[in-house]
């Protein structure tokens, strides 16, 4: 599978992850990931193993919002990378699992 990034200058990378860890601090984000629910697979997690993870990656012009970011176990997080949704669907239908 072929993936194309769009250009985001090194500055607009500082800045969001700058944002992705001040909403990793907030009350908010505690509140999202308590269920202990990765986003991806929807198996249970000890809250500490569940990174952030954005669902448009900041490399392909996602942003660091809540509307975008989601708690996700270091597994999913680690295959999904770069991936946009679309890719990620297409990706796990290939290992012949559905998506819930």
């Amino acid at each position: 599978m072929q993936h194309f990034f769009s250009s985001v200058d090194d500055e607009t990378l500082k800045k969001e992850k700058a944002k992705a860890r001040l909403l990793r601090d907030s009350a908010w984000w505690k509140r999202r990931r308590s269920d202990g629910i990765c986003y991806y697979c929807k198996s249970q997690f000890k809250v500490a193993e569940l990174t952030m993870d954005h669902i448009v990656p900041i490399v392909r012009g996602g942003r660091s919002t809540k509307g975008n970011v989601v708690p996700a176990c270091k597994a999913c997080n680690s295959k999904k990378k770069y991936l946009l949704p679309v890719e990620w669907e297409a990706y796990i239908e290939t290992l012949g699992k559905p998506l819930e």
